[in-house]
């Protein structure tokens, strides 16, 4: 799917994201097995204006977007969580991403409760979700892209209540401690290739990632995240969230043969290197997995790119 849309404003030119005004929204309705209580659910996903029934898993062909909302399937249980949803917003629509628990109740019971903050990203989930120990490897991260854009541009909203205080949330326990928990905004662009044994390597030509700290006084409009190209260290606005994909936070993608491998991100590319994928996504916490500030809601609207 191509970036098509664009408008010109004082010798910038502006190009929306798809489905990135929030306006259109694909409703799936997923009944949940009957041991965990049988409940019909919505799950929404930011794409064409649709709506599907059954408890199936979505191919996202339709859409650059993917987000945390969750079709799982675990030992033949159908499991649902849903933190991001559409909203009002100042004209329209937009997106409200939530850090909160999903629980599975069994016979009466809370057995599993996992944290997960609200995040929406380019990509797509490969559903069902069968477990919950690695999910960011249920997920095909990035789009082909090639263009180098100037900044990424959006408006938004923020409650961030910086309690203090984080949670981590995983199965059969959660347990609380000190911490810190902004939302982020994150938009990298890399130079891929494939070995001869379908590993994906990355080199990282183009990074803009900023966090939300505070809760905002109503929408903040014009947001702007400006693309550094290059080495990200180099830059005087460099700071460690920048830094290249590893470890917990490392990311997947299908290779050419269809197989699920780790993106590795290895070294900064050239000012002037290609690019040929982007890598966007927008979240209520950025501690990764299972861990997070309750309470933390973004809502996000009107995404572009500036030129």
């Amino acid at each position: 799917m191509t970036l098509l849309l664009s408008l010109t404003a004082f010798g910038q030119r502006y190009e929306k994201v798809p489905f990135g005004d929030f306006e259109q929204w694909t409703v799936r309705y997923v009944t949940e097995s009957q041991i965990i209580g049988g409940q019909e659910r919505t799950l929404y996903v930011v794409g064409p204006t649709d709506t599907i029934r059954g408890s199936v898993a979505h191919d996202y062909e339709n859409t650059i977007w993917s987000s945390s909302n969750a079709f799982a399937k675990v030992a033949g249980v159908v499991k649902t969580s849903i933190n991001v949803t559409p909203d009002k917003g100042p004209k329209g629509r937009c997106a409200k991403l939530t850090t909160q628990f999903a629980s599975c109740r069994v016979a009466g019971l809370v057995n599993i409760k996992v944290l997960a903050a609200g995040s929406i990203y380019w990509g797509k989930m490969l559903e069902p979700i069968t477990g919950v120990s690695d999910p960011y490897a249920f997920m095909d991260w990035g789009i082909p892209f090639t263009k180098r854009p100037n900044a990424l541009v959006l408006n938004y909203k923020s409650v961030i209540p910086n309690t203090g205080k984080l949670v981590k949330g995983t199965s059969f326990r959660t347990t609380e401690f000190d911490g810190y928990d902004p939302a982020e905004v994150f938009f990298i662009l890399q130079y891929r290739w494939e070995d001869e044994k379908g590993n994906i390597h990355a080199k990282r030509v183009g990074t803009a990632v900023a966090h939300v700290d505070k809760s905002s006084n109503g929408w903040v409009n014009n947001f702007r995240i400006p693309l550094v190209y290059g080495d990200a260290r180099k830059s005087t606005d460099y700071k460690p969230y920048m830094a290249l994909i590893s470890g917990a936070k490392t990311m997947y993608a299908l290779n050419s043969k269809g197989k699920k491998k780790a993106i590795q991100e290895e070294a900064w590319a050239e000012d002037d290197s290609p690019v040929t994928h982007a890598i966007m996504m927008i979240t209520s916490g950025s501690q990764g997995a299972f861990v997070g500030a309750l309470g933390n809601v973004l809502w996000v609207d009107e995404i572009r790119l500036e030129y």
